[in-house]
């Protein structure tokens, strides 16, 4: 088995997509490396400190020319791929240009660079499938806004809210994370030239103009200093996805709890060969939720590596930086997979209102416990009618009465009280008040929808 379950032929497919996968890929990212390279000199050409023609050859090289295990074995003894593939750019190059390749920078440079080329087409991915979820889950919340459904605190039944409603709170949680994306795009995607210590000593007065040319020519931001050794940035980007991950687990929870046997409310969509048992034929298991709760298992330590690194020594640290390495690439992986099946939730949930008007009735009544009690308390004061709602709760769970006969039975209770809270088991009330913040929730979306059509730097 390999070191990495995403990088397994059996599992990988199972917890990344294969756009991700490529994204992150080493074709890929010797790719970026000969962007970098390229625009390095487009740059210093530019200024005159490299002759013109460098950029355009650097262009015409070919990742497929390049041996990608040869640079890995010697990646081993110099400590970071950029050296080898810089020496085998070389060797590709008129001997004329060789001594004008990879002017002014450092291997941090062009890794940090490539790696923000990167993750902004792992942002376009993600983009893709954060629309599709967003839309898939308001359709879902548009069509039960009225469709009752059990609340339950702490596992128990508490009040009725409606399904629309549960979708609801699942968007907003997605569209929260949406709506961050253009700031953190900003953040992230930014150039890294700083050379050595990170001063641009090798290109003189001309290091300024050099790097904003630098970065524009990549569609990148730029930064008024090195952020060699500053890793706000990578941090921010790996708690938003762990954030992410985190808001698509509450909905794989939600599904795994909801699609119970003995719950029955909704379940995955059933497909040929999908969540089925090695030993039990009838079973359905909750795929989908399960990769998603395991990419949410999975995050957080991820996250917790690439804040360790952080802390960097003087201007080039020993570990700390190459441990990034380890840790992002894995992190866009996870929350690859798990947009995925959460786009499938989203679009393809299975929903049983039957079930759900059940479930309403399996509690005789105390789902409306509240609202009697607020009727009381208009007549009787807070504090009795607690009490009095209280002790009824509990003769309804022994004796299996429903809530509505105990409290008709209470002489305590004054008649005309009795027949004003016959009304507080009405459903309308609580799901007119789940559909406005259903409502408010579908309004809301909309500002996140915008978010994702943001560009690269912006």
């Amino acid at each position: 088995m390999p070191f990495a379950a995403l990088d397994s032929a059996l599992t990988g497919p199972l917890f990344a997509t294969t756009e991700m996968h490529a994204v992150f890929s080493d074709r890929a990212r010797l790719a970026a490396f000969i962007e970098a390279e390229a625009a390095l000199a487009e740059a210093e050409a530019r200024h005159g400190l490299v002759p013109s023609a460098l950029a355009a050859t650097i262009r015409k090289l070919n990742v497929d020319d390049f041996d990608i295990a040869a640079i890995g074995a010697r990646t081993a003894d110099a400590g970071v791929p950029t050296i080898p593939f810089v020496k085998a750019a070389e060797a590709m190059l008129p001997e004329k240009l060789r001594g004008s390749f990879h002017k002014g920078a450092t291997s941090q440079d062009i890794v940090d660079t490539a790696l923000a080329l990167q993750m902004a087409a792992a942002f376009e991915l993600i983009a893709a499938d954060l629309a599709a979820i967003i839309g898939g889950l308001a359709a879902l919340a548009k069509k039960h806004r009225r469709t009752p459904q059990v609340g339950r605190t702490l596992g128990q039944h508490a009040s009725p809210i409606t399904f629309g409603f549960t979708a609801a709170v699942w968007l907003a949680g997605i569209a929260e994370s949406a709506a961050e994306l253009p700031a953190l795009r900003q953040r992230a995607l930014v150039a890294s030239l700083g050379g050595p210590v990170g001063t641009l000593a090798g290109l003189g007065d001309a290091a300024p103009d050099v790097v904003r040319d630098f970065a524009a020519i990549l569609d990148l931001g730029e930064t008024p200093i090195t952020w060699h050794t500053a890793r706000g940035r990578i941090v921010a980007v790996a708690a938003w996805l762990t954030t992410l991950i985190g808001a698509l687990a509450k909905i794989a929870t939600d599904v795994v709890f909801l699609s119970a046997t003995e719950v029955g409310e909704v379940n995955e969509a059933a497909a040929a060969g999908r969540g089925g048992s090695s030993a039990m034929p009838h079973k359905q298991n909750p795929v989908s939720a399960t990769v998603i709760l395991a990419a949410h298992t999975a995050a957080g330590g991820h996250l917790s590596a690439l804040t360790a690194a952080m802390a960097a020594a003087g201007q080039r640290p020993a570990g700390a930086w190459q441990s990034e390495w380890l840790s992002l690439p894995p992190l866009f992986g996870l929350v690859s997979g798990a947009l995925r099946e959460a786009r499938r939730l989203a679009t393809t949930l299975v929903v049983h209102p039957e079930r759900m008007q059940a479930n309403l009735a399996l509690t005789r009544g105390l789902l409306f416990a509240d609202a009697v009690a607020s009727r009381l308390a208009a007549r009787l004061g807070r504090e009795a009618a607690h009490e009095i709602v209280e002790a009824a709760a509990t003769v309804v769970r022994d004796s299996g009465e429903t809530l509505a006969a105990v409290l008709a039975a209470n002489a305590a209770i004054p008649a005309a009280l009795r027949t004003e809270i016959a009304g507080a088991f009405d459903l309308k009330p609580a799901v007119d008040a789940a559909a406005r913040q259903t409502d408010r929730a579908l309004a809301a979306d909309r500002a996140a929808r915008r978010a994702l059509t943001t560009g690269r730097k912006k």
